[in-house]
């Protein structure tokens, strides 16, 4: 299988070079040529089959060309080491529950699955001995999930920007106190300066020339692929409980969309999902876009929903491409909501008084937006990305209760912070790259 850039600018190459390099030389983001359709008899039977064997099979299904059987088997099982269970909630709607990993984030997917893809990879083309650094700009939970990841990966050092302050206690505690190869980097500004520092280093030739870079956030295929496998899983659950699945919809909380990219895939490749919900925060512009069909990126700003503080989603190029750039074939199969923090809060509150289920605040986008868009004949999935204990603060001012911390969680509030302070400047960031 050979991948291209969306910008179309550069020739296809391999699924190796797209995922060392994460970005294309012509600054678009990698696609694989094809996307080949699963037969219908995985379908008859996923309904018996874990979460493993499900997502092996798609898994070679598209990476099968590149990777020997047993070496990416290996790597899907290693990577799902966790359950990802579907959970009642009420009326029609499930949640999705993605935070059983190591972080509690559903970025444990895509960051272990990268991981070990890249360390594959890396073992197969290193004889120089030469180090990989994996540069990753994280508005929350991709930096925890990142960090762990790829933590004590032989021959890989990585890199987590992250804007200052705005990011929980408990997130910075996932990634600035692991130590070892992981560096986190506090930069004075937002998300999207971090963002575009990781870009620009991959366009800079002379930092290039200095050291292998690649990218672990969403922008890389090897990250947002993978996410994929839950969406399958999600189905074959509700196969499983004898639920109706010829309407489902499914609500994505969306930031840099590389989440909800995966599953509009997953759908190409035969996953019978009705339509998807992109759920959004203030930072709404994507919701903007399907009302006027023009894409206006912004500044991102601060909410209690922080991983989806991102005001130039890069995974939208995926999604133009995706609907070559139509926009009335992406309003056919996606449409979106977007509340402020006030809403956010009251769906916390009210969901968990009706229900007795707690969200966290972008889970609560998510079923919003489900409870706003569901027909009474669909069946509603909502994607709860992370546990609601690594926003503790926030959600117990919200229904006034305290929380129990997992013990997971905890272990990492223990540790000392180390980060490396920087200015939004790209100088800055390339001379401190250049340093080390």
């Amino acid at each position: 299988m050979q991948y291209y850039s969306t910008n179309g600018n550069t020739p296809k190459v391999s699924l190796q070079t797209a995922v060392v390099k994460g970005l294309a030389a012509d600054r678009g983001l990698f696609m694989p040529e094809r996307i080949p359709v699963l037969p219908r008899a995985f379908f008859n039977n996923i309904g018996e089959m874990s979460l493993q064997d499900i997502s092996y099979v798609v898994a070679n299904t598209l990476f099968g060309d590149d990777i020997e059987d047993t070496t990416l088997k290996d790597i899907v099982y290693d990577t799902l080491n966790f359950d990802i269970p579907l959970k009642y909630v009420t009326g029609n709607k499930y949640s999705l529950e993605l935070f059983h990993g190591p972080t509690l984030a559903f970025k444990d997917v895509g960051a272990r699955f990268m991981a070990r893809l890249l360390g594959y990879f890396n073992k197969l083309s290193n004889g120089d001995g030469s180090m990989v650094n994996v540069l990753v700009a994280t508005s929350g939970d991709t930096g925890s999930a990142v960090a762990n990841g790829f933590l004590g990966v032989p021959g890989v050092r990585v890199f987590v920007l992250y804007p200052q302050g705005k990011v929980s206690r408990i997130q910075e505690a996932q990634f600035t106190t692991l130590g070892q190869n992981i560096t986190a980097i506090e930069v004075n500004g937002t998300f999207d300066d971090c963002q575009a520092l990781v870009k620009n280093a991959f366009m800079d030739e002379e930092l290039n020339a200095h050291m292998k870079l690649t990218s672990a956030n969403s922008i890389n295929v090897a990250r947002f692929l993978p996410q994929m496998f839950y969406y399958f899983y999600a189905y074959a659950q509700l196969l499983k409980r004898g639920q109706d699945v010829s309407n489902i919809v499914v609500s994505v909380p969306s930031g840099n969309f590389g989440n909800i990219t995966a599953g509009l895939i997953g759908k190409r490749m035969g996953l019978p999902i009705k339509r998807f919900i992109a759920a959004n925060n203030s930072n709404d512009i994507f919701f903007q876009y399907l009302k006027t069909g023009v894409y206006s990126p912004k500044s991102s700003i601060a909410t209690i929903a922080n991983a989806m503080d991102v005001g130039d989603p890069s995974n939208f190029a995926r999604v133009l491409d995706l609907y070559r750039h139509s926009h009335d074939a992406v309003c056919a199969e996606i449409s979106g909501y977007t509340y402020t923090d006030e809403q956010i809060a009251e769906t916390v509150a009210e969901t968990y008084k009706n229900t007795g289920y707690l969200l966290d605040p972008h889970g609560a986008v998510a079923y919003r937006s489900l409870e706003e868009g569901l027909e009474p004949e669909e069946t509603g999935i909502f994607l709860e990305t992370a546990h609601p204990a690594k926003f503790k603060a926030t959600v117990e001012a919200v229904i006034g209760e305290e929380m129990d911390i997992p013990d997971k969680l905890a272990a990492f509030l223990n540790r000392d912070k180390k980060t490396v302070k920087m200015n939004s400047g790209f100088m800055s960031f390339k001379n401190y790259l250049m340093s080390v």
